[in-house]
């Protein structure tokens, strides 16, 4: 018998000064069995970094051909493709192909060097990808603010991204290995 996703609620504030974007959004978050809590809220972090009213989320695990998060026009173009964690060459330069703009928030800690390091070349000629890591420490933390039903607060300014609950806050500073020409 197949396991069934979990299914989290919540609430997202963000108030993202760098963009002049301020807004409150309802999310329904389905975490996959095999999906740990990190990865997930890394998926609400990637959200609050590039909300917006047309930013959805994905079928994401379950499936090859969507990236976690991504944003389509009116007429079904992609326009922005959001990945995470340490995806192949050949995925990335599928979605530069296909999306007007690609986004990835790597995290696994000494792991993400070495994956950039493996790939950095081969995607060189890719104008539209940027490439953040998210620290370690960071990514661990993140799992700690997981719950069933969330109510989360994000502030963006300068780069630095503030975001927490009731009782935990985080300050996170995302590194960027590579930005979009």
């Amino acid at each position: 018998m197949a396991l069934k996703a979990t299914i989290f609620k919540a609430t997202l504030n963000v108030a993202d000064m760098d963009r002049h974007y301020y807004a409150e959004h309802v999310l329904t978050l389905a975490r996959h069995p095999s999906e740990t809590d990190e990865r997930m809220m890394a998926r609400v972090l990637a959200f609050a970094l590039n909300a917006s009213d047309t930013l959805q989320f994905t079928r994401g695990l379950s499936t090859d051909d969507e990236p976690e998060l991504w944003q389509k026009s009116l007429s079904d173009e992609i326009e922005m493709w959001i990945e995470l964690g340490l995806p192949d060459e050949s995925r990335l330069r599928k979605a530069c192909n296909r999306a007007r703009q690609v986004r990835v928030y790597a995290y696994g800690g000494r792991a993400v060097q070495l994956w950039w390091d493996k790939i950095r070349s081969k995607l060189s000629r890719f104008n539209n990808l940027e490439v953040f890591n998210l620290p370690a420490e960071t990514s661990e933390a993140l799992g700690a603010l997981a719950n069933r039903a969330m109510n989360l607060q994000c502030t963006i300014q300068e780069g630095q991204v503030g975001l927490g609950d009731d009782t935990r806050h985080l300050l996170i500073e995302p590194e960027r290995l590579r930005l979009s020409d």
